[in-house]
């Protein structure tokens, strides 16, 4: 076996395995129920993120505090947009079936291809920019703006979106100084911070010892799903490994059956399917130009 395919599968295998943190402390969200405060759960599970990636940060020798001012800047704001993100993510995830939520953060790499060329000038061939326009259509499929299923809910994942366009975007500026580990240090406590401040207007409710075992759960998953992801950018080949992101969805609709018994109804998996299908043909070309 060549050390590149071995690299490969390492990667892919690692991605695989941030995928499924990820879903897992989604699971654990909606296991917990809506009762708690979004709030509460919020600064709760961001401090024992802050703490769980801050001892990591500071025994890998992450922690950097003189950093150009440039990149501060996005540090910030990377992290006000994770807060929002956090946020509306939450509230949808709440409300609808995790793999519906899921199948529309698959439209991310699109959201984040056009956000560069629009604002970075990087180049957007038409190629890629009829794969975004596929994508798109794929993605009404999903959310059915007009019908029943088209509430808050849905309108708070395709704000999630929004900000997490603006998270990674910012995360594609910053220099190669910035420790990555550093960066979602900071995050977490902005996170946590302004939850902090939305909790002055919102009265703390008692936390079970069952709540604070899934909270703590949920930071663990969350603090895995970062290692793992920061790990797969290090190993393998982008264009093999960055495809499969996508078995986070294959991720959400097994642990949405296994848990709460829900499927998605075949427009959302067709539009999925067009979602991600237009997704990796993003992928792809991005690494072959890139190659190039």
């Amino acid at each position: 076996m060549s050390s590149t395919f071995s690299q490969n599968l390492r990667g892919s295998a690692l991605m695989v395995a941030a995928m499924a943190c990820y879903t897992f402390n989604d699971t654990l969200i909606k296991v917990m129920g809506g009762d708690m405060p979004l709030s509460q759960l919020l600064l709760i599970r961001g401090l024992m993120t802050a703490v769980f990636i801050g001892a990591i940060a500071w025994h890998s020798g992450a922690i950097k505090w003189r950093l150009p001012k440039q990149d501060w800047f996005l540090i910030l704001l990377r992290s006000i947009s994770e807060l929002f993100a956090a946020y509306f993510f939450v509230y949808a995830l709440r409300r609808m079936e995790i793999a519906n939520v899921t199948a529309v953060l698959q439209i991310l790499p699109l959201t984040v291809a056009s956000g560069a060329a629009l604002f970075f000038k990087e180049p957007l061939g038409w190629r890629r920019m009829l794969a975004i326009l596929v994508g798109f259509l794929g993605m009404l499929l999903i959310v059915r703006p007009g019908t029943d299923t088209f509430g808050t809910e849905t309108i708070s994942a395709l704000g999630s979106v929004l900000f997490i366009t603006i998270r990674d975007l910012c995360a594609k500026k910053m220099s190669d100084q910035v420790p990555s580990q550093f960066v979602a240090w900071i995050t977490a406590i902005v996170v946590s911070i302004g939850a902090a401040l939305a909790m002055t207007v919102i009265e703390w409710q008692p936390v079970t010892a069952t709540e604070f075992g899934l909270m703590a759960g949920m930071a663990v998953f969350i603090g895995g799903g970062y290692l793992f992801a920061t790990m797969t950018m290090r190993v393998g080949d982008i264009s093999f490994v960055a495809p499969f992101r996508y078995t986070g969805l294959l991720w959400a609709m097994l642990m949405g059956f296994l848990m709460f018994g829900d499927w998605p109804d075949a427009l959302t998996l067709i539009g999925g399917a067009i979602v991600v299908g237009a997704g990796m043909f993003t992928l792809l070309r991005e690494a072959k130009l890139a190659r190039a």
